[in-house]
């Protein structure tokens, strides 16, 4: 598989990887354990990343990072989109959220993002998708997801920061893009 290194913010750390033939759950335990010891020294060989255990119906479990048996306390998050797959890790008190998507969107997905997005005039089409990137990364980082509608998301007029009015949170965004692919990392501060 072949796989990048994102420029993301301080305390992050993020992998593009793509190969068609690859499994998407294949692709983001190999771009996790790539982070993982390259973070923390040790041969990839020694990692192990595995899903955590559900906790209830319904639960959207994470990826977890294990190094000779002992968990890493590191939050991984991942999105993929085809054949390509986005991880990032960062300390398990940063909220983390993600959203990957081809840069030329197909005409089902572009009909989904216009029929969510509160912003769109019809009028640019690279304008919804990097406001539909950001839209889903705060979703993400929120946790709860599909749970809440697209259109209560809010972003701020430079489209740097996001939140859900229900929540006193709010997200940095930041764009990751590379190649043809749209990717926005949603983030929070660590607490100090």
């Amino acid at each position: 598989m072949e796989s990048v290194l994102l420029d993301t913010p301080a305390g992050i750390t993020a992998r593009l990887g793509w190969d068609p033939k690859l499994p998407e759950h294949d692709r983001k335990r190999t771009l996790a354990k790539e982070i993982v010891a390259a973070q923390l020294g040790v041969d990839p060989a020694t990692v192990r990343v595995e899903r955590e255990a559900p906790g209830t119906f319904g639960f959207h479990t994470q990826l977890i990072a294990e190094v000779e048996g002992q968990e890493v306390p590191l939050r991984i998050r991942n999105a993929n989109y085809r054949a390509a797959t986005v991880v990032a890790v960062a300390d398990p008190a940063i909220p983390l959220g993600l959203d990957l998507r081809d840069a030329h969107p197909d005409e089902p997905t572009l009909r989904e993002m216009k029929r969510h997005s509160h912003l769109y005039d019809g009028s640019d089409v690279d304008q919804l998708l990097a406001h539909w990137t950001r839209v889903q990364a705060v979703r993400d980082a929120d946790g709860r997801g599909a749970r809440v509608a697209a259109d209560h998301v809010r972003l701020d007029s430079p489209r740097t920061k996001g939140w859900i009015p229900d929540r006193r949170v709010y997200y940095k965004l930041a764009d990751l893009s590379r190649d043809s692919w749209i990717i926005t990392l949603a983030y929070g501060a660590a607490p100090v």
